[in-house]
């Protein structure tokens, strides 16, 4: 055997627990959910079901309560990710030019992403919910504006909306943060002298040197925030309870753990469908961004 089959041989063992891993956790499961999504009448009692057919489907696309979670994740969608990440790149840029309490900053901006999700929730709550004794935080800057109080907790659709897209903002942009911090500190500083030396203006400089030497790790986080809010379930649970359902708030997550353990508990198979459905969509997503990538970005050599 040549040291070449030696080494393959030899990556091929070192790789092995984690494609077991990834076999067991992630393949097989997945398969398996593929296959409940198609058994029609499934009950997990007695493993049976009363055929194969795409009725489950059907079913979930047609269910009013899954039409809303959609609408409710897409909007979360459309609203969070493009909003945390240009505030994420703009705080970066602002870290990134000052030398003196960089790192306390630094930490300042990460503390959400390390505090306890429900925690955060809870102080959300305090903020924009108004109760018999107060209107809350958010609404007494309101009114002292000249502005009417908002229920904002249990009140128009709309305004528990922006709170669960604040809220979901506030709660990804730290991660963002300190990766761009990091992308923009790795940029060689010899481009930026170049630029200098040629009188380059700074707008000129951020968009044809700062933005596509980071342009991959923009990419990564758009495409892993993409994948995180159309898994978002937990915010909207921390800011208004369990029963999502009644407050219109649901998620596709929120709509497949319901269709498992909540009320309308009981049908694996509806659940299965809609993960699969939730599949899709955010393996769609996640090729389109890849495409437009590799079509588009343009490295700085």
């Amino acid at each position: 055997m040549g040291s070449t089959a030696k080494n393959n041989l030899k990556a091929l063992l070192y790789l092995l627990p984690a494609v077991l891993f990834l076999g067991v956790f992630m393949v097989y499961p997945l398969i398996d959910v593929f296959v409940y999504s198609f058994e029609e009448g499934y009950n997990s009692a007695s493993q049976t079901s009363f055929g194969i057919g795409g009725f489950n489907y059907s079913y979930v696309l047609h269910d009013p309560y899954f039409l809303q979670a959609l609408k409710n994740t897409l909007i979360l969608v459309a609203i969070t990710v493009p909003t945390s990440t240009i505030l994420s790149l703009l705080i970066s840029l602002g870290l990134n030019t000052i030398t003196k309490l960089k790192e306390l900053f630094q930490t300042i901006y990460f503390l959400p992403y390390v505090t306890n999700t429900l925690a955060v929730g809870l102080v959300f709550m305090i903020l924009f919910k108004k109760t018999a004794y107060t209107d809350g935080m958010i609404n007494f800057l309101i009114k002292a504006f000249g502005g009417n109080s908002v229920d904002f907790i249990e009140g128009p659709y709309w305004a528990k909306m922006m709170v669960l897209c604040i809220y979901t903002v506030w709660i990804v942009m730290p991660f963002k943060v300190l990766v761009l911090t990091s992308s923009l500190a790795s940029v060689n500083p010899v481009y930026y002298s170049a630029a200098r030396v040629d009188g380059t203006p700074p707008h000129r400089i951020f968009f044809r040197i700062t933005l596509p030497m980071i342009s991959p790790m923009i990419f990564y986080l758009v495409i892993t925030g993409f994948i995180g809010a159309f898994k978002a379930y937990s915010d909207a649970v921390a800011l208004f309870g369990t029963d999502l359902n009644v407050a219109e708030m649901n998620t596709i997550v929120g709509y497949v753990y319901d269709m498992l353990y909540g009320d309308s508990g009981g049908y694996p198979s509806y659940a299965s469908a809609a993960a699969i459905i939730l599949f899709a969509i955010v393996l769609t997503i996640t090729v389109i961004n890849m495409l437009v990538r590799n079509r588009r970005l343009r490295y700085v050599e």
